[in-house]
């Protein structure tokens, strides 16, 4: 064993070879050094457990491998073939032609993210962005942070730190990623009161826990679990009427930001931020990059006086949204105030595809590709805790992978090429949904099948 560590190249000795030499050059010569003395290190831990001295030019390539990876492209673009249209993996919603043009914008140089140009004194990055939301929801005001978690936190912190908040038990849960309402409800200072039961909870439940240190009640939108059979919620108007009793605000998360009608799609109706407001809800908590198809972003919207006390608590500033993503956010809004959304969002414009554009979609597709694949129906998801078990007709293009090594063989083939397309595996065939599949992304889906078929990645 004393031997193995002996033939292992020193540094130097690495960094002489011509290889070596012109990795330095491309990558910057500190960074290679720091991968020779982790691929050296992998070495020795390899000889410990047992394992053989690696070749020369066996360690040089491996080092030329992590160099690679180190400077490649990141994050990649991936084709979205699975057929959920709000992939949390594949980073949500895609955003819109006008949303990318105002991050680039944004991003090219200065601009008036702070400052009035009528006066030419500092002025707010919030206030465009209220103007907009207040006119998509009716809300009096509104105030965007980095996400829908921070905006309940900073809801609550704002609202009601030291005091109590009334939850039905059934919807003390968790929405994902760990983000779990006891636990927020702790981290923001505010004590959790739990109603009801898990299935059904009233009005009254809601009432007979109010005390003097009541600071809220919160209604959560199961959006990514359903609960069916012997179930009962008040509607968010009658927990309202509550409140307005007792003289407690009520505050309400609903998750994906849904400003359309979903129903209107066939599919089950989600609660809307517009209904919420119309209802008398002091505050509303949504999400930026979900069905509003829009940025990371998390939208506080209701009543003004409560919104500017949100603003004020210095957590606000922490989790406050950056310029880029407050450029993309402003042109989305923008599509539901001109009604265009169906038309703009990419993700109504896949929900509302027609089955039979899929079809054609799928069909040429598989026109293109000659033998080996096949179209058929099947169902795409929402995705992204939105709409649970809900689903929508769709064709996709199948690839029968008996032939080919196998459906994880060709799936990851299909995930390592050139334009890595991403699709999802049944019945022993890996099946590419027309519906997430971007306009503009049709050639480059071809190509990678192909090559998929011929056995290359």
């Amino acid at each position: 064993m004393t031997s193995a560590y002996r033939s292992l190249p020193s540094v130097e000795r690495l960094l002489s070879d011509e290889r070596v030499t012109e990795m330095a050059s491309a990558h910057s010569r500190n960074v290679v050094v720091e991968l020779i003395r982790l691929c050296l290190a992998d070495a020795r831990s390899e000889i410990s457990a047992g394992g053989n001295a690696p070749e020369l030019q066996e360690l040089i390539a491996t080092i030329g491998e992590r160099a690679a990876a180190m400077s490649a492209e990141w994050p990649r673009h991936v084709i979205n073939a699975t057929g959920v249209v709000l992939h949390t993996n594949l980073g949500r919603a895609p955003l819109s032609d006008d949303a990318k043009e105002a991050m680039l914008r944004a991003a090219q140089g200065y601009s008036d993210l702070e400052l009035d140009l009528a006066t030419g004194r500092r002025g707010s990055r919030q206030a465009h962005i209220s103007e907009l939301v207040a006119r998509a929801t009716g809300a009096e005001a509104a105030l965007v942070v980095n996400n829908n978690a921070s905006a309940v936190m900073l809801g609550l912190a704002a609202i009601a730190s030291g005091k109590e908040v009334i939850v039905s038990r059934g919807e003390a849960v968790e929405i994902g990623g760990g983000f779990r309402v006891p636990d927020v409800l702790q981290q923001s200072g505010a004590t959790l009161v739990e109603v009801g039961t898990t299935n059904r909870t009233y009005g009254r439940d809601y009432e007979a826990a109010i005390t003097e240190n009541t600071g809220a009640l919160l209604a959560v939108h199961a959006s990514n679990f359903r609960v069916m059979g012997f179930t009962h919620a008040p509607e968010i108007a009658e927990l309202v009427e509550v409140g307005a009793r007792r003289g407690v605000p009520v505050l309400h998360d609903l998750g994906s930001g849904c400003l359309l009608d979903s129903a209107q799609f066939g599919l089950m109706h989600e609660p809307m931020p517009q209904e919420s407001v119309k209802a008398g809800v002091a505050l509303s908590f949504f999400s930026g990059d979900k069905l509003l198809g829009g940025p990371q972003a998390g939208i506080i919207a209701g009543k003004k006086e409560l919104v500017d006390v949100v603003a004020r608590h210095p957590l606000a500033r922490a989790m406050r949204i950056d310029k880029l993503s407050m450029a993309a956010l402003a042109a989305t809004m923008e599509h539901y105030i001109r009604e265009e959304a169906v038309a703009k969002v990419p993700v109504w414009r896949m929900i509302s595809m027609s089955a039979d554009e899929g079809k054609k979609r799928a069909s040429l597709w598989a026109e293109e590709i000659g033998g080996g694949v096949s179209i058929s129906e099947a169902e795409s998801t929402i995705g992204g805790g939105s709409l649970p078990g809900e689903t929508i007709p769709t064709w996709v293009l199948a690839i029968n992978c008996d032939a080919l090594g196998g459906v994880v063989a060709v799936a990851q083939r299909l995930r390592s090429s050139e334009h890595p397309v991403m699709g999802r595996i049944e019945d022993e065939r890996v099946l590419l949904d027309a519906r997430t599949v971007l306009p503009g992304e049709d050639r480059m889906l071809i190509q990678t099948v192909k090559r998929a078929l011929k056995g290359e990645g």
